[in-house]
């Protein structure tokens, strides 16, 4: 396997460790959006987080919001951002499941540029029962 994360967690890649179990690493990113940026990622190797198991995704939430909150508390940033993409089409670089952890000031000059669209009438509960008839939990 070429992957690069994989590299990281079998130590043949050099990186910064913030944390590690049997599920999980979470290590500094080596292009911060803000200086603390933190990746949490599977261990096992997933593509897509559609395939990464309920108990490891749940193990990067809960991982990546206690290094949220220890970005808040050491560096002394106001908040931060929880952030997956699946598919390079949603931003994804690495082709291996992972979570950043970006903290966030007031004032740090970093927008995500979301934009705001509008439903037709009738159009958002057309669109959620295409969602609900694909959705397989």
């Amino acid at each position: 396997m070429n992957c690069i994360f994989c590299k990281i967690i079998a130590g043949e890649i050099p990186s910064v460790k913030i944390y590690e179990d049997e599920l999980v690493f979470a290590f500094m990113d080596i292009a911060p959006i803000n200086k603390g940026h933190v990746l949490v990622i599977p261990k096992e190797h997933h593509n897509s987080s559609s395939t990464v198991p309920e108990e490891t995704g749940g193990r990067m939430f809960h991982v990546g919001s206690r290094i949220g909150v220890a970005l808040k508390r050491g560096l002394d940033f106001e908040g931060f951002n929880l952030h997956l993409a699946d598919g390079t089409c949603a931003g994804q670089v690495v082709n291996h499941a992972h979570l950043h952890v970006v903290p966030r000031g007031v004032e740090d000059g970093f927008h995500w540029n979301w934009r705001q669209l509008e439903y037709a009438e009738g159009e958002s509960a057309e669109t959620a029962e295409r969602i609900k008839s694909k959705l397989k939990l």
